[in-house]
């Protein structure tokens, strides 16, 4: 696979360096990563940098990823890239909301680099 440039948006830094780890384990060895510590940052980032891939965690302040994945829609901002979101949550209320706005897939947290070959390296291939 050719390089891959993933914006990862999480309030935590630790968790910023786990899912780069996870997603460099499911195979993706050309990968660059653009980070954002919140939903605003995550939109800052796309409006000058052009990715392949989104992961953002649902729960985070100022901006959650709900809203941030609402935001990247409304102002048309990376048109045709894959978002996953990455949550702690075991509703499906939550996973519902976040597929309603666009995401084509969901992490629930903690996960494995096999999770996040499952269900990212799919989207991948088919964007």
């Amino acid at each position: 696979m050719s390089e891959v440039r993933a914006l990862i948006v999480d309030d935590s830094s630790v968790m910023r360096k786990i899912v780069e780890r996870s997603l460099r384990q499911a195979g993706l060895d050309s990968l660059v990563v653009y980070e954002a510590g919140s939903g605003t940052e995550g939109l800052e980032q796309l409006k000058v940098k052009q990715v392949d891939l989104i992961l953002s965690d649902i729960n985070m302040p100022l901006m959650d990823g709900l809203e941030f994945l609402r935001q990247i829609r409304a102002q048309n901002l990376a048109p045709g890239v894959p978002v996953v979101m990455i949550t702690t949550e075991s509703s499906e209320e939550h996973v519902k909301q976040a597929i309603q706005c666009g995401a084509q897939g969901y992490i629930r947290k903690p996960f494995t680099a096999e999770q996040v070959k499952e269900r990212v390296l799919p989207l991948l291939n088919a964007a």
